[in-house]
């Protein structure tokens, strides 16, 4: 009886098995492939490095597990007792050495060429926020930020999850094939890192520093990465993408861009001298709202207790104006998880979102910014 008990959740995993290997056989296991050429030399590296370790698990292995049955006192092998063994010390020692040394060559010429960032043919200078990144075409008049674009309802499982979940952006990072293209990364509040595995690319951006990387190109495609640092409760929401186009796409990419900022740049200058209505200053507010604000104060602008302050009610959005409208663009000292946001977002939605938060969530202050007054405190 307790045989045929046990004998059917046997029978049962054993039926499961093929059900399981067709599960796994959709999933790839392995690194990404290879872009770049420092890409390929850390995959070559990797790879070297996997099968020494593999070949030592053999042979390590196969000696323990031959000493075990071969000498096991059941068949009445007796242990030698000895302090030393000179040969044998000498041969685990020197091998090991050799394997390291041997290593290094390869090794120190992949990291001489992820630092040989000369004569690049474009450079770009990469700012990390929280959480999305800045990119700046030197010499060029293009810049952009490039964050999260995974709708709200996919990350709280109120939809399907789509095919790039949590690694598409809305404008992503644009460069020609076949170019080097050089990177000066820094950072505007805490460490972020960009990292984009396929292009063989992994830099901290760190604030007060620049630093640099390169990478170039092979073939046109989208490349994605992430954000590797512990960046803030959002730090998993920062991906890196990369969208490479041929040289004559590339360009005509960057004449639309240029074109675009300086007719942007325009339409900013204009809003800046317009006056709104309250109504419509609480709509456009409300989607900045969401869009920048909502990640850390909450949609229903209740905050997070002992890390980010409510909006309902709250001492700053209730407050003195003057106030309100300095930490929204300077940040705050006290909170540095509190960001600066003059330099991310134009005078009309600064003065949008203020107007919004001191007449949401129960606020009832009916104060109304309008941008001159954003313009005039930012010069």
């Amino acid at each position: 009886m307790m045989a045929n008990h046990l004998a059917k959740p046997a029978i049962a995993a054993l039926l499961a098995v093929p059900a399981l290997c067709a599960a796994q056989a959709g999933m790839s296991v392995g690194l990404q492939a290879p872009q770049t050429i420092v890409a390929r030399q850390i995959y070559e590296l990797h790879s070297v490095v996997f099968w020494i370790c593999v070949l030592i698990a053999l042979i390590v292995f196969a000696i323990m597990f031959y000493s075990i049955v071969r000498h096991r006192r059941s068949i009445g092998r007796e242990a030698r007792q000895f302090d030393r063994y000179k040969p044998l010390e000498i041969v685990w020692t020197v091998i090991p050495c050799l394997i390291v040394v041997g290593l290094a060559f390869p090794a120190t010429r992949t990291v001489l060429a992820m630092k040989d960032t000369s004569g690049p043919d474009l450079t770009i200078k990469v700012t990390g926020y929280q959480w999305k990144w800045r990119y700046e075409y030197l010499g060029e008049n293009v810049s952009f930020y490039s964050e999260l674009a995974t709708p709200r309802e996919q990350i709280e499982n109120k939809a399907q999850k789509g095919e790039n979940y949590l690694l598409e952006v809305d404008r992503p990072l644009v460069v020609p094939v076949a170019k080097k293209v050089r990177l000066l990364l820094t950072a505007n509040d805490v460490i972020h890192s960009w990292f984009v595995p396929a292009l063989g690319v992994k830099q901290d951006a760190v604030p007060g520093f620049v630093r640099d990387t390169w990478f170039k190109v092979d073939a046109p495609g989208t490349y994605r990465g992430q954000c590797t640092e512990l960046c803030g409760k959002d730090h998993g929401f920062m991906p890196v993408v990369v969208e490479a186009l041929t040289e004559e796409k590339y360009n005509a990419w960057l004449a639309l861009q240029k074109a675009t900022s300086t007719a942007v740049a325009a339409a900013a200058v204009a809003a800046a001298g317009k006056t709104y209505s309250s109504d419509e200053l609480k709509a456009e507010g409300g989607k900045v709202y969401a869009r920048s604000c909502a990640a850390c104060h909450q949609a229903n602008g209740q905050g997070l207790p002992g890390a980010f302050p409510a909006i309902a009610h709250g001492a700053i959005t209730t407050g003195p104006l003057a106030g309100h409208i300095d930490i929204v663009m300077n940040g705050s000292k006290k909170n540095p998880a509190m960001a600066a946001w003059k330099q991310q977002l134009s005078d009309l939605e600064i003065a949008a979102v203020i107007t919004y938060e001191r007449n949401a969530f129960g606020n009832t202050t009916g104060d109304v910014v309008q941008p001159s007054r954003i313009a005039s405190a930012r010069n």
